[in-house]
């Protein structure tokens, strides 16, 4: 059974996104004083006392946004409201009751579902009496908290269990997570419904619409998986502020917790300095990816298959073992076979294999090329390795000198343990250490 939601509202900038973050007792939303930061849903899985739920943040209701985004924010809202077991109607005790408060209660009137208001920034029992102005908007005793002190936080968790009863037993974690990052206007949010089969993110031709990372659980064959939509990558000298500063931030950590990312391309466009930054960071975390090239109606007149796969290789070297998926989010095509293909990818990364076989695969690596000879230096000599770690497969290598094995021949020894050993499409980590030969 889904969980039930509990969803956060308000006008904007009453401490909705900094409420979450202090229950959750994480940062997951984005909180900054500009009007508006939060756009789509923002939800995390909470728990206190056996009690479990969704908590949903959302933007601010009413805000005339900068980007013409109004309306799509405000359908976010109605979507959160129309699947919320219970509302956290949110307001601030030092703006008092504005006209906007009362239009957000307006708009909760005509939803059948529970409401309890919360007065925010009570950071002292001085200010709470001017909590009793809101109760004019009919929603009952507020709620007195501090979001930004966590003052409150375990009045507000009393409510949430009252409301929700029994939530039953912890929900099972997903089988993996997949975090879809790429430039801006790439597609990554169309590619999100797409697999969410709603309109759970905003999608527009404004490049930047995303700003949180955004986690997305959906079902597939039964399973459960966590789909993470991060914000649009750009130049760094083009970063233009604090908010886009902490969406890229987000999108760094969503590729580091991710099980396996989908560097979303733009087949319509060349790859850029943006893509080449992605990639690096990628295979950097040794993360097992997925290049999923995006708009390919719109290429696969100009390029093939083997094409492109050409030009990605010279293009993104360092993520030459990562497979290609040509999608069309927009029209959903091959979006579910993107995720079949990251499903396998995440198995190919927990794979461990025994100490025999992977010594075979050396030797027979070696037997094709041994380490080069450099004059002066001592004979670089392999005695055998051992796999000591996986997620990502870890090889520990036993030789005389680690120093004496260049860069050259280790990219080659990876490559070809890539091709003798069943990890063909995700980063190998390669250990050397130094051990004496026996005798």
């Amino acid at each position: 059974m889904p969980l039930p939601v509990v969803a956060i509202v308000g006008r904007p900038n009453v401490g909705k996104s900094s409420l979450l973050n202090a229950l959750a007792r994480q940062r997951v939303s984005i909180v900054d004083p500009t009007p508006g930061v939060t756009r789509d849903r923002v939800s995390i899985v909470c728990e206190e006392d056996d009690c479990y739920f969704e908590l949903v943040d959302t933007g601010g209701y009413g805000i005339d946004d900068t980007d013409d985004l109004t309306k799509q924010v405000e359908e976010q809202i109605a979507h959160a409201v129309a699947k919320a077991a219970l509302v956290l109607f949110v307001t601030d005790v030092r703006a008092g009751l504005t006209s906007l408060d009362r239009q957000v209660a307006t708009m909760l009137r005509r939803a059948p579902v529970d409401i309890q208001l919360v007065v925010n920034k009570c950071d002292t029992r001085e200010v709470e009496p001017g909590a009793a102005d809101f109760l004019r908007l009919g929603f009952g005793d507020p709620i007195c908290v501090s979001a930004a002190h966590r003052r409150g936080r375990e009045d507000l968790f009393d409510c949430i269990r009252a409301h929700l009863g029994d939530t039953g037993d912890e929900p099972p974690a997903p089988l993996m997570k997949v975090a879809v990052v790429g430039k801006r206007n790439a597609g990554k949010s169309t590619f999100i419904n797409a697999l969410a089969g709603e309109g759970r993110v905003i999608v527009s031709e404004v490049p930047g619409t995303t700003r949180d990372a955004v986690d997305v659980t959906f079902e597939k064959d039964d399973r459960t998986f966590v789909a993470i939509d991060t914000a649009g990558v750009r130049k760094r000298s083009k970063v233009a502020d604090s908010i886009e500063f902490y969406s890229l931030a987000r999108a760094a950590a969503s590729i580091r917790r991710a099980d396996v990312v989908v560097l979303m391309i733009d087949a319509a466009v060349p790859v850029g300095q943006v893509d080449k930054r992605l990639a690096r960071f990628i295979a950097d975390e040794f993360k097992p990816c997925i290049l999923a090239i995006n708009k390919w109606d719109l290429a696969r007149g100009r390029a093939g298959v083997e094409d492109y796969r050409e030009y990605m290789d010279k293009i993104l070297p360092e993520l030459n073992y990562a497979p290609l998926s040509f999608v069309t989010a927009s029209e959903g095509r091959n979006v579910a076979g993107t995720i079949d293909l990251a499903s396998n990818l995440f198995k190919q990364s927990q794979t461990r294999i025994g100490t025999g076989r992977l010594n075979q695969a050396v030797a027979d690596a070696l037997s094709e090329r041994g380490p080069r000879y450099q004059r002066g230096k001592k004979h670089p000599k392999v005695y055998y390795a051992t796999q000591v770690g996986s997620a990502p497969p870890t090889l520990l290598l036993f030789v005389n000198d680690p120093r004496l094995l260049t860069t050259n021949f280790r990219r080659f020894l990876l490559n070809r343990l890539r091709e003798l050993l069943p990890f063909a499409e995700v980063p190998i980590r390669l250990l050397l250490r130094p051990r004496r030969a026996a005798g």
